[in-house]
């Protein structure tokens, strides 16, 4: 039952619309965070959601392009990739953001460590334009992880399973060809 289920799932149609999923289900849960629990995001955070949209578009042109009749194993390997590297650098900047949180280095000064006026004046002038939600502290945690290690792991799995579902796509074109028992060779 599980060969199966990781099965279908691996099919490249399927995966696609996963990945889609839980693209979607990643920024619903940023937006809901955001909006209705108030949790604001630092700007690391809001950088972190711009792979993701990227990805969208990119994730419907490729399951338009797997439900074409005759997918070009170039054309549908090369957007797969682009997708991937949108992730993995989602995954990366998670991981940066989530070792600025840990202490690990230092993050971006707009948005990390000690502010130090000049004097009293410029403090409060900053202190009545400017809130700044700091990059360097957790505002919520899930199951010990803040959102910036899970945007870590949600990144990373979309990789590593897009990755197999590339593979196994390709593998299933390439054996089409060479037997006669894929749509491709029809």
């Amino acid at each position: 039952m599980l060969h199966r289920l990781l099965n279908w799932s691996l099919q490249a149609r399927h995966a696609s619309g996963l990945m889609l999923l839980t693209v979607c289900f990643t920024l619903g849960g940023a937006w809901f965070i955001q909006i209705v629990l108030g949790i604001q995001p630092c700007p690391l955070c809001l950088e972190q959601r711009l792979p993701y949209y990227a990805s969208l578009p990119l994730l419907v042109i490729l399951i338009m392009q797997l439900r074409h009749d005759r997918p070009t194993l170039a054309r549908i390997s090369g957007l797969w990739m682009i997708i991937l590297i949108a992730f993995a650098i989602a995954g990366g900047m998670g991981a940066y953001h989530a070792g600025v949180e840990w202490g690990l280095w230092k993050g971006p000064s707009d948005c990390t460590g000690d502010f130090k006026p000049a004097g009293l004046d410029q403090l409060l002038a900053q202190l009545n334009t400017v809130k700044v939600i700091r990059c360097d502290a957790v505002a919520m945690r899930i199951f010990g992880l803040s959102l910036a290690a899970w945007n870590a792991v949600i990144a990373s799995c979309l990789v590593v399973f897009g990755a197999l579902s590339l593979l196994h796509w390709r593998q299933s074109q390439l054996a089409g060809r060479t037997y006669g028992s894929s749509s491709l060779s029809q």
